[in-house]
């Protein structure tokens, strides 16, 4: 999930994983599975930024919690 900035200010969480792409001409414009659209201040760069960090931390979580399972199943 990214945070993203609409055209109004309006600040909204997004699921990342339901882009589809990603255009900008000129404002930012990102086009969901479901053709849902969504015209953003960001620019297309900032956005698969934020999508890079999120799959950082859902990876390191993952991660984590596997380490604590396998830990916990040893003792």
């Amino acid at each position: 999930m990214i945070k993203l900035t609409k055209l109004n200010d309006a600040e909204f969480i997004l699921n990342s994983d339901l882009i589809e792409s990603i255009e900008s001409s000129p404002d930012t414009t990102i086009t969901l599975f479901t053709g849902k659209k969504f015209m953003v201040k960001e620019t297309p760069e900032e956005i698969v930024e934020k999508i890079i960090e999120y799959n950082k931390k859902v990876g390191l979580r993952f991660a984590q919690a596997r380490m604590q399972n396998t830990s916990e199943n040893k003792g």
